[in-house]
């Protein structure tokens, strides 16, 4: 099971990297597409007009599809901000268990909001919502990424609550202890 979550963990963060590698890939077609423009006006021809139609709502919701995916995988690398100043005051086994309880709440939220983001995604299907832009993009598209995120997050928080419990080492707290030994 261990390998199982840690290999999905690893499979949306590579997802929500090649997200951003799509983005900047979009942006860099779009400002050669301008500079072609400029050189063909520059000499004295017609501009070809390369352009990407609704490129803002693309970003915007391939952005939103890497950050989600990306939380569950950042949360077992240590990258997320967390303060520990109580936990790291107290001994081993009542910090692991304040650890465990501040994930399980946590965990409580993000299932809440996993829940939520999903009821946006059926509606969205129901109602056959579709962006403003010039291309119309289902908007159950982003929605349904940023669920499948949460709902990820919301299993590493579960996973990481359920180590602790059972007097493990979360994956942030790992990767926290190999960070401060420089490895």
């Amino acid at each position: 099971m261990r390998r199982m979550l840690d290999r999905l963990y690893e499979i949306a963060l590579w997802l929500a990297a090649m997200t951003f590698a799509l983005i900047a890939v979009l942006v860099l077609a779009q400002v050669l597409g301008r500079l072609t423009d400029r050189v063909a006006r520059f000499l004295a021809l017609p501009p070809p007009g390369l352009t990407i139609p609704s490129l803002a709502e693309f970003g915007a919701f391939l952005f939103t599809g890497a950050v989600f995916l990306g939380l569950a995988g950042t949360l077992q690398a240590g990258s997320h901000v967390r303060v520990k100043l109580l936990i790291r005051s107290l001994p081993e086994a009542p910090a692991r268990w304040l650890g465990a309880a501040v994930c399980l709440l946590a965990a409580g939220l993000a299932v809440f909001a996993t829940w939520s983001s999903g009821l946006q995604v059926v509606d969205s299907l129901k109602f056959g919502s579709v962006s403003y832009g010039m291309i119309p993009i289902p908007l159950a598209l982003p929605q349904g990424l940023m669920t499948a995120g949460l709902a990820l997050f919301a299993i590493a928080l579960v996973d990481s609550a359920v180590t602790l419990a059972r007097g493990g080492q979360a994956g942030f707290d790992l990767a926290e202890t190999r960070t401060e030994r420089g490895n």
